[in-house]
């Protein structure tokens, strides 16, 4: 069964430095990715579980990533990632996600999280972290 959830944004502020740019001073295509990452990590961990990427038997891995590059964030820029849930199945979550700088989109991503046991097994995501995202306003 798959659930649509509304909810609430989670906002992780990044700055840009030079290890995260080209030789021209804009960021690298694939740092984009890493912020997205940073920032399902910490949204995971501001719902009380610290280890995202490892819950005692189960991994979450990206399955499936669209990313659409709109603009380009430059060295020293301050940017935002975001993070909200856009579905909510048994074995995985989609987020929606952006990288923003003052309020101009940079970069939208849709990214499938999946569940899988240690044996890279599809499994069910644990209940308490079901429970947790589903308490998001």
């Amino acid at each position: 069964m798959t659930t649509a959830i509304s909810s609430q944004e989670f906002q992780l502020p990044i700055r840009v430095y030079i290890e995260d740019t080209d030789a021209g001073g804009v960021v690298y295509h694939s740092n984009y990715l890493k912020y997205l990452e940073r920032c399902r990590t910490e949204f995971l961990r501001s719902l009380g579980h610290g280890k995202a990427a490892i819950m005692d038997d189960v991994l979450l891995v990206v399955y499936e990533l669209n990313v659409r590059y709109l603009a380009p964030a430059r060295l020293d820029d301050e940017v935002v990632a975001t993070a909200s849930i856009a579905k909510l199945s048994r074995a995985y979550i989609i987020f929606d996600q952006e990288v923003r700088r003052e309020g101009q989109v940079l970069c939208k991503a849709a990214v499938k999280i999946a569940c899988v046991s240690t044996q890279m097994k599809p499994v069910a995501l644990p209940a308490d972290v079901v429970s947790a995202l589903q308490a998001c306003p």
